[in-house]
């Protein structure tokens, strides 16, 4: 071999190693950074959030296509939606959600940034998070924005996730948060993070839990769909999470407020009240209806407000104010319970300052 193809041989295969730390230097810079900013859902953890966790560090690996399918089909139409798992957002929308999102677009964002998270809109098989019915929503915020709002609905018993596109019709809300600076939040390494009560009772099996956050810094809403399984006990910490110290109650929920309620007799029904947690000019209580020691199809909860507490928004209930006299009925999923069976309904309401406990009154249809 002469000299002169020696020296070009020597100098591509210096070319080609150069080529290949510059690759291994940006994967590794990528795997360690994937975004500087933003947040998501850590558990029940959001579809590319999850993604990323299980396979950012073996993306091309073939056996992804048969151990975690959905993942695979958004790897290969977009890795950016993993690498980029917090930036799932849409500036400007001003509160108008559903103008701005299009039904079976929900879990794009209405396919923002150019279409860069439409995987995530595909059903099928996503990999499911085991809930109660009752559990907290971890929210992660990697840039500590903070928030206007949290709200976080369950798709409805009888929507299939399996092979319909999630539509704003197949939602309801069933736990919500009010502003909470990020100063409130429960510090990370790296950022903040917020846990939300949901209550989503009258479900079993698979199941999308759909997030609104309403970051506090400019008008973003972030967009984001975890997939459950309904059945399950608490909440299992969420596979490599972000670095975190151990999770302490959120300064924005208050110690439960002494509960109201008188013994349910046969064919009655009791309520206790609490208020779960507190911001500037309002709070989110949550009202518990027991069954007594019979079965009853059908309930209804009263009290007064004595300082002008006003409710604004509920869920799990239907709820409706006459002054300061707030009644709320059960809806058609959850007012059948058996002998000592309870519901759980919530709602968000204002108060100028004293908030103090009412006294319930339950009525049931036996």
């Amino acid at each position: 071999m002469s000299n002169v193809l020696r020296s070009s041989r020597a100098t591509w295969l210096l070319a080609a190693a150069a080529v290949a730390a510059v690759a291994t230097l940006l994967l590794s810079t990528a795997l360690a950074n994937p975004v500087s900013a933003h947040g998501s859902v850590a558990n029940p953890v959001s579809r590319n959030y999850g993604c990323w966790q299980r396979w950012g560090g073996d993306f091309q690996n073939p056996r992804m296509a048969t151990e975690d399918p959905m993942c695979w089909q958004a790897w290969q139409a977009d890795p950016n939606a993993m690498w980029n798992w917090n930036g799932l957002y849409r500036d400007g929308v001003g509160g108008n959600h559903q103008a701005a999102v299009p039904n079976g677009q929900l879990c794009s964002g209405g396919r923002t940034e150019n279409g860069r998270y439409r995987a995530m809109e595909t059903p099928g098989a996503w990999r499911a998070t085991s809930v109660a019915n009752n559990f907290r929503l971890k929210f992660y915020d990697q840039a500590s924005h903070g928030a206007d709002y949290i709200r976080v609905y369950a798709s409805r018993q009888g929507y299939d996730p399996l092979t319909t596109p999630l539509a704003w019709s197949h939602l309801e809300l069933v736990g919500q948060i009010g502003n909470t600076p990020a100063s409130q939040w429960q510090p990370e390494t790296g950022g903040v993070s917020i846990e939300v009560p949901v209550n989503a009772p009258g479900r079993t099996g698979r199941h999308v839990i759909f997030t609104i956050w309403q970051a506090s810094h400019s008008d973003q809403a972030y967009y984001i769909c975890s997939d459950v399984q309904f059945g399950g006990g608490a909440n299992p910490p969420p596979s490599n999470p972000p670095p975190s110290n151990p999770p302490t109650p959120t300064p924005t929920t208050a110690p439960p407020t002494p509960p109201t309620s008188n013994p349910p007799a046969a064919g009655a029904c009791a309520a206790t009240y609490r208020v779960t947690s507190t911001w500037s000019g309002g709070f989110q209580g949550e009202v518990q209806v027991t069954a007594g020691s019979a079965p009853i199809r059908g309930w209804r909860v009263t009290w007064t407000y004595a300082n002008g507490q006003q409710v604004s928004q509920a869920w799990n209930a239907t709820v409706s104010s006459s002054g300061s006299t707030v009644t709320a009925t059960n809806v058609s999923y959850n007012g059948s319970l058996g002998a000592g069976a309870s519901a759980t309904f919530g709602f968000l309401a204002s108060s100028s300052g004293t908030n103090n406990t009412p006294t319930l009154t339950c009525t049931a249809t036996a």
